[in-house]
């Protein structure tokens, strides 16, 4: 097969040459879609498809990679990503797939909250209406930027789309984020079914699994390419699978049959009353009352967790960025380290006020500014120490407060969420 990359003499012609294409890409939806099958791995029974697409067939941006890059280069990314995710569903609506398969489809990490292009939305719209999708993003883009995809993640879940995480074990520091995002699907990392098992693999494989345990989300495994790799996927934990066992992409065939195992989704509960990490922990649990001295080793405690688990989210909330001390600065400066995601929240309290270090400066009436916080979240570990200060007239360490610590998961992540919305909405 003849090589569709430049060769370096070449390469500044064909650069111009990709400049063209790309645009009439684009603007005449040339892109190809082929669709790889989902299958249920105790039946083998197809249940949908995911959606692959391709530049034109022999052109220099036939890749993937290629064709994404060329519209990254003219600043047409979002352009061409909704024109994938356009062209798919036509493809799908004109051979009127059965209702009971899913459409999986990838959205690009740089493009989400962008908006559909008017000449766009009727198709998107329809394929809403008729077709149950599932969007993709990956856990290397979750790691990068987890507020970003959190954020994006409520919103899919506005427009009734599924949720998949693709690449799982990848980046093994974005599982403390399972909980938060709440994927329906969880789709393990190729490496993890193609790989001999290790230690590595072995926690991954058992975070995940507590992960879909505790809700209801499914395990579907990428990368079976034989009959070894089957048998693998089902040992870590999968009831789906993908792979050229199954199918390798190609057009979407012009007859698909109803599936008796349809990808679930999961009954995600809407926004929680509760507006305060104590609040929601003091409606489950009783609080007693303790001085801010008392409390501190208490607090360091649960910090500490990042140092010894495996790169958990830690969520605090200092009242007043008074409390934020110097020393507290230099402390938060290493645990962002050590985290997927670390936050400091405060009135008066400055967005990225430590390198690595997310946050929100809460306005003067928020009720968070009225308590003192420290969650973390890990693969494997969470508790969460949620204090509301009693107001008392007294020096700062012999100031007294209302407290609950708690290591109820459940619990935990709830009281996380509350914390987690105020930064997603800065973004």
């Amino acid at each position: 097969m003849t090589s569709l990359l430049p060769s370096s003499s070449t390469r500044g012609e064909t650069s111009r040459v990709g400049v063209d294409l790309i645009h009439d890409i684009i603007d005449h939806r040339r892109v190809r879609t082929v669709f790889q099958p989902l299958v249920h791995l105790p039946t083998r029974q197809i249940v949908g498809y995911e959606a692959l697409s391709r530049g034109p067939a022999g052109t220099v941006l036939e890749s993937p990679l290629a064709l994404l890059d060329a519209a990254r280069a003219v600043g047409r990314l979002y352009e061409l990503d909704w024109t994938c995710r356009a062209v798919a569903a036509q493809a799908v609506l004109d051979r009127h797939m059965d209702p009971s398969l899913t459409l999986l489809v990838n959205l690009e990490p740089e493009t989400l909250g962008s908006s559909c292009p008017d000449n766009l939305w009727p198709v998107i719209a329809e394929a809403r209406s008729r077709l149950h999708v599932i969007a993709e993003f990956t856990e290397r883009a979750l790691a990068a930027d987890p507020s970003l995809l959190l954020g994006m993640a409520a919103r899919l879940r506005q427009a009734a789309w599924g949720i998949a995480l693709d690449d799982v074990g990848a980046e093994p520091a974005a599982l403390a984020l399972l909980p938060f995002v709440q994927p329906d699907v969880v789709k393990l990392d190729l490496r993890l079914v193609q790989r001999r098992t290790d230690a590595e693999i072995a926690a991954i494989v058992n975070a995940v699994r507590a992960y879909a345990e505790d809700t209801g989300a499914v395990i579907l495994a990428e990368g079976i390419e034989t009959p070894h790799h089957e048998q693998v996927a089902r040992v870590l934990g999968a009831t789906y699978a993908q792979g050229w066992l199954y199918g390798r992409p190609e057009p979407l065939p012009p007859a698909t049959r109803p599936t008796d195992n349809p990808l679930p989704l999961l009954a995600v509960a809407g926004t929680a009353t509760a507006a305060t990490p104590f609040e929601v922990v003091s409606r489950a649990r009783p609080t007693a009352a303790a001085t801010k001295q008392l409390l501190l080793p208490m607090s360091h405690h649960l910090e500490n967790q990042a140092f010894v688990g495996a790169s958990p989210v830690v969520l605090s909330c200092f009242q007043d960025a008074r409390h934020f001390t110097s020393t507290t600065r230099q402390r938060y400066g290493h645990l962002a380290m050590a985290t997927t995601l670390t936050a400091a929240l405060g009135v008066g309290l400055a967005d990225a006020a430590v390198p690595g270090v997310r946050g929100a400066a809460l306005a003067a009436d928020d009720p968070l500014g009225g308590e003192w916080s420290v969650i973390v979240v890990g693969p494997h570990f969470s508790g969460a120490l949620v204090a509301r200060d009693r107001g008392d007239s007294a020096l700062d360490s012999q100031r007294r407060f209302d407290f609950v610590i708690t290591h109820d998961r459940q619990l935990v992540v709830r009281a996380a969420r509350t914390v987690l919305r105020r930064i997603t909405a800065l973004t």
